[in-house]
């Protein structure tokens, strides 16, 4: 793969990850467009690192507000740890079980068939886009008509409302285009957590996802390299450790943008974009993407 489309490819998920609007949909496009196969597992790899720069950028991003919050004494690092096990236990539950039936059922009687296969399909991510832009634009609504429900930003998450955010992490992992941030932050608005708190646990949360699934889909490309033969890792390692940074450039800049948009009370905006978005995928797999 040419350093172009990798600086591409970084480009466009450091934009759209930070932002409640499916980077992977986005990416999984991008990738159609440039004629990349994004089910394999050089893709999928890459596809992940892109999401290590971007979590970079988290970290950098959220580390004065986490500081200031969650590190301010013990107690409430404990707490926050405790929320953060709790949401990424009922992450790996759900998400795993959605997983394992869909290899079972969908993919029966296909050898060594695996959730990533389904990454290309555009008529599931179409679905799965307009499926988290409904939730966005009635977390949206829901705030507009009860803002009274809405937690101030000096209440912290209980650990239901941790659990549940876990659950709707869960089942984003299976389904690109359902939007691993649009639909927590929305879940946490409609239990009534304030929308700056429910942003920060969001991304925490991705901190924690990402290393395992780098370490899955890392485990992966060198198994499809023993069996086929086909990679050139070294090489491969370098690209996608380039493409890291320049997501780690572009999501600063998303993250900020998504801040801006949070607090001027437009998150309604960004489902619209998720239904258009998914119209527009629609058309692009019945033109034969």
């Amino acid at each position: 793969m040419s350093p172009l489309k990798i600086l591409i490819l970084a480009i466009v998920q450091g934009l759209a990850e930070l932002l409640p609007v499916s980077s992977s949909a986005h990416v999984v496009v991008t990738e159609k467009l440039l004629g990349l196969d994004p089910s394999s597992p050089p893709m999928t790899l890459l596809l992940v690192m892109l999401h290590t720069g971007t979590m970079f950028a988290v970290i950098v991003y959220f580390w004065p507000q986490w500081r200031g919050t969650y590190h301010s004494s013990a107690p409430a690092f404990k707490n926050f740890a405790r929320l953060v096990v709790i949401a990424t236990t009922f992450t790996a539950v759900i998400g795993e079980a959605i997983i394992k039936t869909i290899e079972r059922t969908i993919f029966r009687g296909v050898p060594n068939a695996q959730i990533e296969d389904l990454f290309s399909h555009l008529e599931i991510i179409a679905p799965a886009l307009a499926a988290a832009g409904l939730l966005i634009v009635i977390a949206g609504i829901f705030e507009k008509r009860h803002p009274t429900r809405i937690l101030s930003e000096t209440n912290d998450l209980t650990w239901k409302q941790a659990g549940l955010i876990g659950v709707v992490q869960g089942l984003c992992l299976p389904f690109r285009g359902f939007s691993r941030s649009g639909a927590t932050i929305s879940a946490g608005m409609l239990l009534g957590v304030a929308k700056s708190r429910a942003e920060a646990f969001s991304f925490a949360l991705a901190v924690v996802l990402t290393p395992p699934i780098v370490a899955h889909e890392s485990v992966r490309l060198i198994e499809s390299t023993r069996i086929n033969g086909t990679a050139d890792l070294a090489s491969f390692a370098f690209l996608s450790l380039l493409g890291a940074v320049v997501a780690f450039l572009a999501g600063l800049l998303a993250l900020k943008w998504l801040s801006k948009w949070l607090e001027g009370g437009r998150w309604y905006l960004f489902g619209i974009y998720c239904l258009i978005a998914a119209a527009l995928v629609t058309v692009l797999h019945h033109a034969g993407y």
